[in-house]
């Protein structure tokens, strides 16, 4: 159940809602708006307290919200949720871009990409350290060395990193060293690591079951949301359907979808969304058409020779600047802005 105000109710009016509210056993979550402010109520809601909310100075509405997932619901927190990391806005006008390999595989390595991606105008380093593989025998990933590693290149080359975690045991080192946690398709629903992520304090990238509906998505991310973090993006990554030609099939309705049903950033991933490089370019720039508020691209100076086996969707350095510079054109046409911070051309010869 959400209470409406106006945005001209006086603060003294609001504070006397929430307070009533609590009184009540419940939460009040606040959200003001430009023309509105919105007090959420977390709990269950006896009708008895909704109807003493009708009546109180400065209401306008009070609204029953009857998804499943309220904290990740429009209708509970209309405003667009920004999320402020070091500087960098993610779900506000600029596009941001997360570029990088698929795993950390050494220092060099990871340290060139970082150069890469800055030089190309990215502002957040990818980068697996641990890695959830299908098979048993795959490369798992270097562990917490790659952790180190990777935060010693973001840091060098002044970019925020982002990397997946896989069980709840390793939220809190990844935290110690990553600036954003993901959750990968496998994970979407392990539901312990998602109530963990919830406490953890860091910004976190849920990314959709290759089977899951927009509703899934959503509820999962509550799990986040209701632990107490309020800085989450959803990221659409493809999902399996009957086509085999592509790894996956990126569904760029629910770039929209989702902003409409959510206040949360949508992030798209071309790379795992189709599986091959020469697809990742169009359709980077279709999701960027589409509303994303952000890509996370794999990129690595030597894809054919990755560790993971994935560089038949990795960047070469060459074309992930290419794809860059396109979107800096492609960006103010759908009301987006691009980082203008670069570092030298000349770090292309890498």
């Amino acid at each position: 159940m959400i209470v409406i105000t106006s945005n001209t109710t006086p603060e003294e009016q609001i504070q006397d809602i929430v307070r009533v509210i609590e009184q009540n056993g419940l939460q009040a979550s606040v959200s003001r708006g430009t023309d509105r402010t919105v007090i959420g109520l977390i709990g269950k809601v006896d009708p008895k307290i909704a109807e003493h909310l009708r009546q109180m100075k400065g209401v306008e509405n009070i609204v029953k919200i009857t998804k499943s997932y309220k904290l990740a619901s429009r209708d509970f927190h209309p405003e667009n949720t920004v999320i402020d990391i070091k500087g960098v806005q993610i779900g506000g006008e600029e596009l941001v871009i997360m570029g990088g390999p698929c795993a950390v595989e050494s220092p060099k390595q990871i340290d060139e990409i970082a150069a890469l991606v800055k030089a190309a105008g990215g502002q957040v380093l990818r980068g697996g350290a641990f890695k959830p593989r299908t098979g048993p025998y795959s490369f798992q990933g270097v562990g917490v060395e790659g952790l180190i590693m990777m935060a010693e290149a973001g840091q060098k080359h002044g970019l925020l990193t982002i990397t997946e975690v896989m069980t709840p045991e390793y939220v809190d080192i990844c935290a110690e060293y990553a600036d954003i946690l993901q959750v990968g398709t496998r994970n979407m629903q392990n539901f312990d690591l998602l109530r963990k992520l919830g406490t953890c304090g860091k910004p976190v990238l849920l990314k959709r079951g290759f089977s899951a509906t927009y509703d899934e998505l959503l509820n999962a991310a509550e799990y986040i949301l209701a632990g107490g973090n309020p800085n989450v993006m959803l990221c659409e990554r493809g999902i399996r359907t009957f086509e085999s030609y592509t790894r996956n099939t990126l569904d760029l309705s629910a770039i929209p979808v989702l902003q409409q049903l959510s206040h949360l950033p949508v992030i798209s991933d071309p790379s795992h969304g189709t599986g091959r490089r020469e697809l990742v370019e169009p359709m980077s720039k279709a999701s960027v058409a589409a509303g994303a508020n952000g890509l996370i691209i794999e990129m690595h100076t030597d894809p054919d020779n990755s560790m993971t086996g994935d560089g038949v969707q990795s960047l070469f350095p060459d074309q992930f600047a290419a794809l860059l510079k396109d979107l800096e054109k492609l960006a103010p046409l759908v009301g987006r802005t691009f980082n203008t911070e670069k570092a030298p051309a000349e770090v292309f010869a890498v």
